[in-house]
């Protein structure tokens, strides 16, 4: 097997440039980078034309009839044989975008897909989408409660694979920088907590940072996830919360978490908000104070964040638990070492090497390698008021 960069062994389907600027899609674009970093893979990431209405139409109809038009994606020429064909499907609406791609499909030994968010009660209402999953020969769904409804829906054995980030973009280290910021809340929020942060905000030197305009769209994704990355690891706490948890209608009381949690781990800010009740949460979160649990109904947030500003030795044992667990446990090379296990793949040196980096990371996140004297805590507000 030539694993040569101008003979990958790896195509890499990716809808960055028909939902690039998405919000929810930057972490795929995430693990798509750091795949082709790690290992010989080609990546393809065809357009739509903007003009066209035929996407639009295609999804619709399939919402209704056993029918998946081809979107207007355009014809890959096949060019050479892959020992494996990825790709991010961020909803089961993307199914459709994977279907024109039947050639490639032949052209791949192995292809596997990824399912990011399928609530259980969704099923039934995207089953002529999901049918396209039974053309991959390994499907690995987000989340852990999906698993098993949608194996019974296609009629195949689907795998869970956890969530990541790219942990060395959210990783201060090696230069950590002053945590001016109190609270930072991005995304969906309680309004009985986020109103009680704005009254501390206004009350004295407390910064909340929170999102004032709406939108799911970014000017550009990179700068986005650099963005939320530079003003989490600058955080000295980070509201986290279960996937849309203030809408129990639209996922059916399902619980299943997303990445907030992992990139305010990685920050090392500490994690206000709901722990979530399911049981794949303290499997991935299991060393002591990953996060403090507060309900999104709480109205008491302030004296939560007080009391722990009295135990600064305890913050900064959160800080750094959380930095280290994640680079060595939660990054998207993880995830990617376990995809070719499942495969039958052997990983190429680059995955080393950025196994390595992790690693050089944690022991400095953990207090025990070299780094610059880190300013891991502001001042708490009791020491400023």
């Amino acid at each position: 097997m030539n694993s040569q960069p101008d003979d990958p062994r790896v195509l890499v389907f990716s809808l960055r440039n028909i939902f690039g600027r998405a919000l929810n899609r930057g972490p795929h674009v995430e693990f798509e980078d750091i795949i082709c970093e790690v290992d010989s893979a080609e990546l393809l990431a065809p357009m739509l034309d903007p003009s066209s209405r035929r996407a639009s139409f295609a999804t619709r109809l399939a919402y209704h009839a056993p029918v998946l038009l081809n979107p207007g994606l355009p014809r890959v020429p096949r060019r050479r044989q892959y020992d494996v064909l990825f790709a991010v499907c961020g909803f089961p609406q993307d199914l459709i975008m994977f279907d024109a791609i039947e050639d490639l499909r032949a052209a791949c030994k192995t292809s596997v897909c990824l399912l990011d968010e399928l609530w259980i009660k969704e099923i039934a209402k995207h089953r002529h989408f999901l049918k396209v999953l039974a053309k991959f020969d390994i499907v690995m769904p987000f989340q852990i409660n999906t698993v098993k409804p949608l194996s019974e829906e296609i009629g195949q054995a689907c795998v869970h694979l956890p969530l990541a980030i790219d942990t060395m973009r959210f990783c201060p280290y090696p230069d950590p920088p002053e945590r001016v910021i109190d609270v930072y809340s991005m995304g969906r929020r309680s309004p009985v907590i986020h109103q009680t942060l704005r009254a501390m905000a206004q009350d004295g030197d407390f910064f909340y940072l929170h999102d004032t305009i709406g939108g799911s769209q970014a000017i550009d994704l990179g700068e986005h996830r650099t963005q939320v990355a530079n003003l989490a690891k600058r955080s000295r706490y980070f509201l986290v919360n279960p996937g849309k948890f203030d809408e129990p209608g639209e996922t059916g009381r399902q619980v299943e978490f997303g990445y907030r949690y992992f990139e305010g781990a990685a920050a090392g800010a500490i994690m206000l908000g709901e722990r979530p009740d399911n049981d794949l949460f303290p499997r991935l979160f299991d060393w002591p104070d990953a996060m403090i649990h507060v309900p999104h109904t709480s109205g008491d947030i302030d004296r939560v964040i007080r009391e722990l500003d009295r135990d600064l030795d305890r913050q900064e044992t959160m800080r750094r638990a959380g930095m280290a667990q994640t680079l060595l446990r939660h990054d998207w090379v993880y995830r990617w070492e376990t995809i070719l296990d499942a495969v039958g793949l052997q990983p190429l040196p680059g995955l080393a090497v950025r196994k390595d980096r992790l690693k050089a990371l944690a022991e400095m996140a953990s207090g025990q390698g070299p780094a610059r004297q880190a300013k891991l805590n502001r001042a708490p507000i009791l020491a400023r008021s």
